[in-house]
């Protein structure tokens, strides 16, 4: 068997660890070569590697909550990836613990005919400067461009366009646009709608608008512009992590990504998570 998998256990955590130790002496049973994150690779017995040097895996599994599948993604992404749940709601990590190693070594039988596999492909999202010359990382959740801070005295004024047209224009914290999988996270916390993870669509959400208007829902293919005015300074943020500075007047056009993400195996049902959201 030639199948490669690559294991990515959350960090510090040591359920995640003996869990990533069990698969790999299960992972190799099955004939598959299996190599581990770098920090999981000092407490489990394999062969260690970056995250990035997985790219060239037929598998990568995480191992911990949706926040350890989204760095799996930026890293390895369109590696296909099957997302072992140890968080608390997990809407991108389908398979419990005590499935995974059944789960796994089915994928890896599997992936010697990857058309039996089933698979989902999630958008992603690109923030690229109207102005300037800068791009930011994909976001599988969500990209928000605010103004230097939250709260009173912190905000910028932002003008949202859809196709040329305004939808929106106030003195804001910031606007959000969020991804179908992204929905159920910043977006829902600032009053976005819930999208269905079938849905090919975009949300657009106001955060903390002096004239709001409500969230809209967009066909991803659309021309959308935010042109930050107002304030000194503000920035561009890609999934919480990648981020841009922007010196207003400034202009982010958020468009799909060219690479979605790869989720294998398993899927999560989206009503069952809802249930775990406080």
């Amino acid at each position: 068997m030639d199948v490669a998998v690559g294991i990515v256990a959350q960090r510090n955590n040591e359920r995640a660890q003996t869990l990533a130790a069990t698969l790999v002496e299960t992972i190799e049973c099955e004939g598959a070569r299996v190599v581990v994150d770098e920090l999981t690779g000092e407490a489990v017995d394999a062969t260690a590697v970056p995250v990035a040097a997985m790219t060239d895996r037929d598998l990568v599994v995480s191992i911990g909550g949706d926040g350890t599948l989204l760095f799996v993604a930026r890293e390895v992404s369109p590696t296909p990836i099957l997302g072992v749940n140890l968080g608390e709601v997990g809407f991108l990590n389908a398979v419990a613990p005590d499935d995974a190693f059944a789960v796994v070594t089915d994928l890896v039988d599997g992936l010697e005919d990857p058309d039996t596999v089933e698979r989902r492909e999630l958008a992603r999202l690109q923030a690229t400067g109207v102005d300037n010359d800068w791009t930011l990382e994909p976001a599988l959740n969500e990209v928000v461009v605010h103004g230097p801070r939250r709260g009173h005295g912190g905000g910028a004024t932002i003008d949202v366009r859809v196709d040329g047209h305004q939808y929106a224009e106030s003195h804001v914290d910031g606007v959000l646009v969020a991804t179908p999988s992204g929905s159920t996270a910043y977006n829902l916390s600032e009053g976005g709608p819930l999208v269905h993870p079938s849905a090919d669509a975009l949300v657009v959400t106001q955060m903390a608008a002096t004239e709001s208007m409500p969230p809209l829902v967009l066909d991803p293919d659309t021309e959308l512009t935010l042109t930050v005015t107002g304030a000194d300074t503000a920035y561009a943020i890609s999934d919480g992590r990648n981020r841009q500075r922007l010196e207003p007047p400034a202009t982010v056009s958020i468009s799909l990504a060219d690479d979605s993400v790869t989720l294998v195996g398993p899927q999560a049902n989206f009503f069952d998570g809802l249930d775990k959201l406080e």
